[in-house]
């Protein structure tokens, strides 16, 4: 297998994301990669309110997104990750992270690992989670705590 082509940044924005961002960084340098960075939202279930309970304004999900999308737009730029295509997705994380993968024909996924509970604290639920179903390599970076 030759050097990698495609890497795939998947990034929440946890303290040390800096780490993972510096790590795919350094990689796409050494390998002359092309490197796509996505953060994925969990979708928001809308039910009717409780009695004494507020409701969730309608628009709550596209403001996530377009607050997701800034803070990614600003992490790209502060991290230096120049020429890098990103995305923000609504989905299952795991399941929108691989799908993503599989779509744009990547061939490493780098992603923080900061787990601490049970088998999860080997790599994470995330992390973990992807490794087994990635259709290609996955790199988990440990995270300095």
């Amino acid at each position: 297998m030759g050097a990698y082509q495609h890497i795939l940044l998947a990034v929440d924005f946890m303290p040390g994301v800096e780490q993972v961002c510096g790590r795919a960084r350094e990689l796409g340098k050494c390998t002359g990669a092309r490197l796509s960075v996505i953060h994925v939202i969990e979708p928001v279930i809308m039910a009717p309110p409780y009695e004494g309970m507020p409701s969730l304004p309608v628009d709550f999900e596209q403001q996530m997104l377009k607050s997701a999308q800034d803070s990614l737009k600003q992490l790209v730029d502060k991290e230096g990750i120049e020429g890098a295509s990103w995305s923000v997705e609504v989905g299952s994380v795991k399941w929108t992270i691989i799908e993503h993968a599989r779509e744009q024909d990547v061939d490493l996924i780098i992603i923080g690992s900061h787990g601490r509970h049970g088998l999860e604290r080997l790599l994470g639920s995330t992390a973990n989670a992807v490794l087994h179903a990635a259709p290609c390599d996955v790199l988990a970076v440990h995270i300095d705590n």
